[in-house]
């Protein structure tokens, strides 16, 4: 993945959609249609092949909420807050990792305060977004880490809330994320509240229901590194 041809439907200013890579705060960038069609179908592929192997799950949250996404985890286990190796998940495939550096890279080219030397993420969450679903504002800090996260969208279009570290309002940023984009987030902004107040139901590719055979909803793919470097590298 990576180098994506970013077709007239989604870059070209003839159509007045022009969505050039942008920093969303110091060391989170946005990268809309960094995967192809291809690319996209085959990530949207394997995620059925994980689903069917793995069930994806709704979170239940240590206060007794529920979490509205379903969750399935590749590499390691994630249950709130921790990462847990005692039950077996989905291996992360090299492929995938191999994905994750090249976004990684794409994110360096337009912010370089994100390089990573021997970027290796060892899990990734994927988080299946139905009809209604949302995120509320989280911190990614469950891993012990501080590289960056890289996050992949496929299917319906959503408003992704990008805040700071300190807390979860205001100020953030709210931007469109597509199918097929790209955001990575490190150094100051690794630890920065983010969320997904609303999914735009049946906007995903039409292909994307091809694929599956039914509305694809919202798929979000994090990819991260959970442990500490000295084992984690």
């Amino acid at each position: 993945m990576g180098g994506a041809r970013r077709g007239p439907s989604v870059t070209d200013p003839l159509f007045g959609i022009d969505r050039p890579p942008a920093i969303l705060a110091p060391g989170a960038v946005h990268v809309p249609g960094w995967m192809d069609r291809a690319q996209q179908e085959y990530l949207l592929r394997a995620c059925v092949d994980w689903a069917a192997v793995w069930d994806p799950r709704s979170i239940v949250l240590p206060g007794g909420g529920r979490m509205s996404v379903r969750t399935l985890s590749l590499g390691r286990l994630w249950t709130p807050y921790r990462y847990d190796d005692d039950e077996v998940v989905p291996p992360l495939p090299d492929w995938l990792v191999r994905a994750a550096r090249s976004g990684l890279e794409a994110a360096v080219a337009v912010d370089p305060s994100l390089r990573e030397p021997a970027y290796t993420p060892d899990a990734a969450l994927v988080n299946l977004y139905g009809r209604g679903a949302t995120m509320g504002m989280h911190q990614d800090r469950d891993e012990a880490s501080s590289a960056p996260v890289v996050s992949l969208s496929l299917g319906d279009a959503c408003t992704f809330r990008f805040g700071t570290p300190q807390h979860r309002g205001r100020p953030y940023t709210d931007v469109r994320l597509e199918s097929g984009d790209l955001v990575v987030f490190g150094g100051p902004s690794r630890l920065a509240f983010h969320g997904v107040p609303k999914v735009v139901d049946g906007t995903a590719p039409a292909w994307c229901r091809e694929v599956l055979g039914a509305e694809p909803g919202r798929v979000n793919i994090t990819l991260r590194v959970t442990r500490p470097p000295t084992l984690g590298q």
